[in-house]
């Protein structure tokens, strides 16, 4: 069964891909850079996820392929709501401020990947029906 997938369904496949990894890359950088105990684990669980899903974005197809879309958009949701948690009223006993490294950067990034994740996911349950 050879189904061709058309340009613009790669490209959104492409993209989505990237956000993932950078906000996978982000997280171990962080990991990196002094972000230690149970929210440095926590951090590179994240990074690990987001290989993983981005892997999937651009090496699954079909019916995996869409569930892999509606992961990684709630994978997204959950990472940037934690982030927000953390900045309000605290998550698991871990309070976090903006100025913190790359607080700023990582709510602009998820944002945008959300936004990407959800347009991949729409189109690619679009593709399905036709």
């Amino acid at each position: 069964m050879t189904e061709t997938i058309p340009r613009s369904m790669w490209v959104l496949r492409i993209l989505s891909a990237a956000v993932l990894l950078i906000t996978g890359g982000i997280h171990l950088y962080l990991v990196f850079n002094g972000v230690g105990g149970i929210l440095g684990v926590m951090f590179v669980l994240n990074a690990v996820a987001g290989l993983v899903l981005a892997i999937a974005m651009i090496a699954v197809r079909g019916t995996l392929f869409r569930a892999a879309a509606v992961l990684s958009l709630l994978f997204l949701i959950a990472t940037l709501m934690a982030l927000v948690l953390a900045l309000t009223v605290g998550l698991f006993g871990i309070t976090e401020t903006w100025d913190f490294m790359l607080v700023p950067q990582t709510v602009i990034v998820e944002s945008i990947g959300i936004v990407v994740l959800a347009v991949t996911t729409v189109a690619a349950f679009r593709t399905a029906r036709a």
